[in-house]
C-alpha cells in the first residue's frame, strides 16, 4: 500500500439526496468520532509537512507561435513569438496563426496559433534548473493558415532520447484539442524536444507545451511486474529511467474531473464506457467528507469519493462474480498501472478484503481501510489482444463479500530512440559491451569448431541448453520432481531428447517457424524417422507456463481421437518446455476464413474459398472432438477445454478438423456441475456466465464453439475494435441480426447465394442456442453435433421438407421426412454412442445423421 490520507465521510445511496440531518446510528457516531480524533491528531502533527507540500510550478507553460499570453486552467501560458527570456528557445521554426480567429474564448486563445517545424534537426530547447520527474504535455489543435494546413501534418516527436510519438497526426481532433501527456525524468541542463516531419509530410506543429516538475515520490523506480505468464513474484526496476505515456486516467464511479480540480492539471474520465459487463457494477459515492493529506497530487478528492462496487442482487442470495474494466492498450507493450482504493462502501470495521486482478493473470488481496485512500502500482505486460483487463472480485473469507474500485491509470513505457543523447556513459558501456560480445562470440566459434572436429559423422551434436530468448523468467528447478523433470515420471515414455528436437527443427531455424501463440513459438520439424511434426517451444515472455505445459501432457497422454490433435512427445531438459505434436498441413481454421494483416490493422477480410459443405464438415469434426472430451475421454466428469477458438481448431491435409491446445483444460469432478476457477481464455469467446460467476462448465465450451460457428459463417474475427460499436463483438452482432431475421446479410460474401436457406436457418438456430446467456439454456455438444449434421444434410439435399417455422429441433430430434407415404421420426435421445467400426483412432463417435439418412434411403444423402 502506498500513500494514505483521511476522510470523514457520510454515505448516500445512488438515488437519495444529501440529508445532513439524517439519523446517525451508534456505530456511525463511533466512526465519526474515531476519524475526527485521527483528523485532529494528524492536523496538529503535520503542520511542518503541509508547509512543504507540493505547489505547482510556474514554468514551463508555453503558448506556441503566439506573441501574447493565454490563461488556461489558472495557468499563464507565455507566448514564445516575441521573447526568449523565459528559459526556452523555439529553434529554427516559424509561428502561424489561424485564418479564422473570431472566436476568442479563453480556451480558443491557446489554439489560435501554433509553431511549425520544417527542419528535423532543430529542437525546441528548455533550460532545466532542477533534476527530477517532469510532467510533459503537448497540445495539438489543427487549423488552416495562409501558409500551412495543419490537418495535413504527420510527424514524430522525440524527447530526451525517447521516440514518444510516431507518425502522429491530429487531423481527427478538429472538435477538441488533442493533449498527449508524458512523464520523463530529466537532469539539469538543456531539455531538447524534436518535432520531425515524417516522410508523408513536410512539416510538424505544436500549439502549446507544458513542462513542470512533479513531486519527488510521484512515480516509484520499481513496481511489481505482471507478465503474460503470470509471474508476479519479481519487481520491475528502472521506471524512472523510462518515458511514460498516459493512455488512460479513469475516475471510476464518478464524472469528468477537469484540470481545474486536479493538483497536477490532469483530466479524469468516467468509467462507464470501459465496463465489460455494466450490470455487474453500481455507483457508490459520498456527498460530503473531508480528506486531509500531504499527497493530494496522487489523485484528487473527487476520485476517492466515488467508486463502483459489485451490483449484488440480494433477492437471489450472494453470487461470486467479478467487475471488469476492459481498456484498450498497445499490443505486447509494457505499461505502468496505478489503481486507487478508498473504502467508502463498508459499514463495519471488521475484516474486509477482496481480490484485484490484472489481465486475469495476476491477483492480489486488497485490504482497504475505511475512508483511507490508498493506491497500488504495477508494471503489466500486455498480450496480443490489444486490451488490458482490470478486475475486482469478492473473497469467501471476507466479512463483507463485495469489491470496489475508485480509479485506475495506465501509462505505456516508451522505447528509447537515441539513448546516446542522454548519457555519455551509455555510449562507453555500449562500446565495451560490443567489444566483450565480439570476444565472447569469437571464443564460442573456436570452441564449436574444436567440438565439430572431434565429432563423428553419424553423431548428433548435443547443444548446451542455453535459453535463446535471453533467459527464463521462471525458476523451474524448484518445481522439478525427483527425476529431474517437471513432468511426473509416468509420462517419461513420451519424452523426446533435446538432440532430436534440434535435429527436427534445424536448431530452431526461424525459416521453419510457422506460428506463435500463448505458449510460445511453433516450428515445423521432421524427426529422424521422417515423421513431420509441429514443435511448440515455450517462450518465457508468453502467456503460459509450467502448469499449462503439464496439463497439456497429462490430458493428451490419456486421450486419443480422430478429431483431437495427437501429442507425439515432450522435452523439458534444462530450462526448456517443448511439446511435439502431429503436423497439421492446412494450419488453423482461422487461416482459411479471413486474414488479419499486421500491415493493415484497420480491417480483416474474407479470403476463404472453402465451400459451405466443407465448412460444415469442419465444424462437425470439431464438435465430435469436443463431445468426446465432454463425455468419452475417460474422466467421469469429462474434460472442459476452456479455450475453444478458431486458432485452436487445426486442419490436416484432407481438411479434417482437430481440436488443439489443452493447456487451459480442466477436468470436472463427477459429483459437481462446475469447476470454480479464475477466468482464463480468449476475449470474444468467453462464456459471459463463466466470466461473471467464475464457474466453468461444459456449457462454457459450447458458448465458445458458438462464436466459432459465427466466424465460420461470417469470415470475420470474434472481436474487431475498428468496426462500428454495435459490430465490434461478433457474438452480440450476430445474435442481433439473427433476432431480426437478417442472418443472411452478414454471411461471408464468398458464400453469397451458395447456402441452402434451410441449411442457413438450421445453422443460425444452432448458433443461437449455443450463445444463450445462461448455460442451462444451451445444448450439449451432442445436440450441437446433431444439428450441424442436419444442417449439412439440408445443404446436400435440394428439397425442403418443412416450412421454416416448423423446423425446430430444440430437443435435437429428427424432422419428419415424407418417404413413400411413410413418416418416420427418430428422437435424438434414443441414439446411443457406439465404438467406431472403421477408425481405431476415434474411440467413440455418434451415430451420425448421415447413417440415419442412408438407412432411410434418401437420394444424395451423405
Amino acid at each position: 500500500m502506498q500513500g494514505a490520507s483521511f476522510l470523514l465521510p457520510t454515505k448516500v445511496s445512488n438515488n437519495s439526496q444529501p440529508n445532513f440531518m439524517e439519523k446517525l446510528y451508534p456505530h456511525h457516531i463511533f466512526y465519526s468520532l474515531f476519524y475526527l480524533l485521527i483528523f485532529l491528531i494528524f492536523q496538529f502533527s503535520s503542520i511542518s509537512l503541509l508547509a512543504s507540500a507540493y505547489t505547482l510550478p510556474d514554468i514551463y507553460f508555453i503558448n506556441c507561435g503566439s506573441d501574447s499570453n493565454a490563461t488556461i486552467n489558472n495557468r499563464n501560458f507565455v507566448g514564445d513569438a516575441t521573447t526568449s527570456s523565459f528559459g526556452f528557445s523555439a529553434g529554427q521554426s516559424s509561428p502561424v496563426k489561424a485564418s479564422n480567429s473570431s472566436t476568442q474564448t479563453e480556451t480558443r486563445t491557446l489554439y489560435q496559433s501554433a509553431r511549425v517545424f520544417t527542419n528535423p534537426s532543430s529542437p525546441y530547447e528548455l533550460d532545466i534548473q532542477q533534476s527530477g520527474t517532469y510532467m510533459v504535455r503537448f497540445h495539438f489543435y489543427p487549423f488552416s493558415s495562409p501558409k500551412h494546413n495543419l490537418f495535413d501534418a504527420q510527424f514524430n516527436v522525440l524527447a530526451y532520447g525517447f521516440s514518444i510519438l510516431s507518425n502522429f497526426t491530429a487531423k481527427n481532433s478538429s472538435k477538441s484539442p488533442l493533449i498527449e501527456e508524458f512523464l520523463l525524468t530529466i537532469n539539469v541542463g538543456k531539455f531538447k524536444i524534436y518535432f520531425r516531419p515524417s516522410q508523408n509530410s513536410s512539416f510538424a506543429f505544436v500549439n502549446a507545451i507544458e513542462v513542470f516538475i512533479v513531486p519527488e515520490d510521484f512515480i516509484p523506480d520499481s513496481a511489481t511486474l505482471v507478465t503474460p505468464s503470470a509471474t508476479n513474484t519479481s519487481n520491475y526496476n528502472g521506471l524512472l529511467s523510462r518515458a511514460l505515456h498516459t493512455i488512460h486516467r479513469i475516475n471510476v464511479g464518478g464524472v469528468n474531473v477537469t484540470p481545474n480540480n486536479d493538483t497536477l492539471l490532469r483530466s479524469w474520465v468516467p468509467d462507464d464506457d470501459y465496463l465489460f459487463q455494466p450490470d455487474t457494477a453500481k455507483k457508490s459515492e459520498f456527498y460530503s467528507g473531508l480528506i486531509l493529506s500531504t499527497n493530494k497530487y496522487i489523485a484528487p478528492d473527487f476520485v476517492y469519493k466515488t467508486a463502483k462496487e459489485m451490483n449484488i442482487d440480494s433477492s437471489r442470495g450472494f453470487d461470486f462474480f467479478n467487475i471488469t474494466w476492459r481498456l484498450d492498450v498497445n499490443k505486447k507493450a509494457r505499461h505502468f498501472v496505478r489503481v486507487h482504493f478508498c473504502d467508502i462502501i463498508n459499514a463495519t470495521l471488521k475484516n474486509f478484503k477482496f481480490n484485484l486482478y490484472a489481465d486475469g493473470k495476476f491477483s492480489q488481496v486488497i485490504i482497504p481501510q475505511l475512508a483511507a485512500p490508498s493506491y497500488f502500482d504495477y508494471v503489466v505486460d500486455s498480450d496480443s489482444s490489444g486490451y488490458m483487463n482490470i478486475s475486482v472480485g469478492p473473497r469467501s473469507d471476507s466479512v463483507n463479500k463485495t469489491a470496489f474500485l475508485n480509479g485506475v491509470e495506465i501509462m505505456e513505457l516508451m522505447k528509447e530512440d537515441d539513448p546516446s543523447k542522454r548519457h555519455l556513459f551509455i555510449i562507453i558501456g555500449a562500446v565495451f559491451g560490443g567489444l566483450a560480445f565480439f570476444v565472447l562470440s569469437l571464443m564460442v566459434v573456436l570452441f564449436w569448431r574444436m567440438r565439430c572436429r572431434k565429432a563423428k559423422p553419424n553423431e548428433s551434436v548435443h547443444w548446451p541448453m542455453v535459453p535463446l530468448y535471453g533467459g527464463s523468467s521462471y525458476d523451474q528447478i524448484t518445481e522439478r520432481t525427483a527425476n529431474g523433470s517437471i513432468v511426473p515420471h509416468f509420462y517419461l515414455g513420451l519424452k523426446v531428447p533435446m538432440a532430436e528436437i534440434l535435429y527436427a527443427t534445424n536448431h530452431f531455424d526461424n525459416k521453419l517457424m510457422i506460428g506463435e501463440g500463448g505458449f510460445g513459438r511453433v516450428y515445423k520439424g521432421t524427426l529422424r524417422s521422417g515423421m513431420k511434426v509441429a514443435v511448440k517451444r515455450s517462450h518465457p515472455h508468453h502467456g503460459q507456463g509450467i502448469s499449462e505445459f503439464q496439463t497439456e501432457i497429462m490430458v493428451l497422454s490419456k486421450i486419443r481421437h480422430r478429431h483431437l490433435v495427437s501429442l507425439i512427445g515432450y522435452c523439458d531438459e534444462g530450462s526448456e518446455m517443448i511439446l511435439v505434436y502431429e503436423f497439421m498441413e492446412k494450419g488453423t481454421l482461422r487461416d482459411h476464413l479471413y486474414n488479419t494483416s499486421e500491415e493493415d490493422t484497420e480491417k480483416s477480410f474474407s479470403e476463404s474459398e472453402m465451400s459451405w459443405n466443407r465448412r460444415l464438415e469442419i465444424c462437425i469434426g470439431a464438435a465430435k472432438g469436443l463431445h468426446y472430451l465432454h463425455t468419452g475421454s475417460g474422466s467421469d466428469g469429462g474434460i472442459i477445454h476452456r479455450d475453444i477458438k478458431s486458432t485452436n481448431i487445426l486442419l490436416d491435409e484432407q481438411y479434417v478438423a482437430k481440436v488443439a491446445d489443452f493447456g487451459l483444460s480442466r477436468t470436472r469432478p463427477p459429483d459437481q456441475t462446475h469447476v470454480s476457477t479464475d477466468v482464463k481464455g480468449s476475449f470474444g469467446y468467453l462464456d459471459p456466465e463463466y466470466f461473471k460467476y467464475l464457474q466453468l462448465t461444459q456449457k462454457s465450451d459450447v458458448y465458445s464453439f458458438g462464436v466459432v460457428l459465427l466466424e465460420v459463417l461470417c469470415a470475420r474475427p470474434a472481436l474487431n475494435n475498428l468496426l462500428p460499436y454495435d459490430q465490434i463483438n461478433l457474438a452480440e452482432w450476430g445474435m442481433s441480426r439473427q433476432a431480426k431475421g437478417q442472418l443472411e446479410e452478414i454471411v461471408d460474401p464468398m458464400l453469397a447465394g451458395k447456402i441452402n436457406p434451410d441449411s442457413l436457418r438450421k445453422f443460425g438456430e444452432t448458433v443461437g442456442k449455443c450463445l444463450k446467456e445462461c448455460g442451462v439454456d444451451r445444448p450439449s455438444m451432442y445436440n450441437v453435433l446433431w444439428d450441424l449434421e442436419y444442417a449439412l444434410q439440408l445443404q446436400q439435399i435440394a428439397i425442403r421438407y418443412r416450412e421454416p417455422h416448423e423446423d425446430s429441433t430444440t430437443d435435437a430430434s429428427w424432422v419428419l421426412l415424407p418417404l413413400s407415404g411413410v413418416v418416420q421420426r427418430l428422437p435424438s435421445q434414443s441414439i446411443t454412442i457406439e465404438e467406431s467400426a472403421n477408425d481405431g483412432s476415434d474411440s467413440t463417435s455418434l451415430l451420425s445423421a448421415s447413417q440415419v439418412f442412408s438407412q432411410l434411403k434418401i437420394d444424395d444423402a451423405r
